[in-house]
């Protein structure tokens, strides 16, 4: 197995993670949060999905697939069109309302479409490749990549849980 299968197989398992937690679920539910600071499984399944959006568009040179393939205003959340849900307060956890599970993994599954594209092209060498010199040391793309997987891997769970909390 080479590098860039591995990043795909981990990859193909959040999306797994994320149909297991939304599907079948109700409207009320995905919005349903254990306390007034908690994350509702909406919340979750948007955000990992902004933040891998954000990340891998931005370290593969591509636009977002929030941008580009109009999920922004499928979504019309009262947001900036750029926010992926860093540092939100409980209020604006809350401003997070879809009309359906099916809006969600639809832009997942988007998301995920433009991922594995990146993926499957990558060799060995790209990976040591700097993508953000703003941190010490500078980021890679190979760090990046296996940042943003565990990421969505922890909101994944953490959806499941709240699910499961219901």
């Amino acid at each position: 197995m080479r590098s860039h299968e591995v990043l795909i197989e981990g990859y193909n398992r959040i999306q797994e993670e994320v149909h297991a937690v939304v599907d079948g679920i109700s409207v009320d539910d995905l919005h349903a949060r254990a306390g007034d600071a908690a994350n509702s499984v909406a919340w979750l399944i948007w955000h990992l999905t902004r933040v891998q959006d954000d990340h891998v568009a931005d370290a593969a040179g591509l636009e977002q697939v929030w941008l580009a393939g109009g999920w922004a205003g499928r979504f019309d959340l009262p947001l900036s069109e750029t926010d992926t849900g860093y540092g939100h307060t409980p209020k604006q956890v809350g401003q997070v309302r879809v009309a359906s599970g099916e809006l969600l993994t639809g832009y997942y599954d988007a998301v995920h479409e433009q991922t594995l594209g990146y993926l499957g092209d990558l060799k060995d060498a790209d990976l040591d490749r700097v993508v953000d010199e703003g941190w010490d040391p500078p980021v890679t793309l190979g760090v990046r990549l296996v940042s943003v997987l565990s990421d969505d891997l922890q909101h994944v769970g953490q959806a499941a849980y709240a699910r499961g909390l219901l």
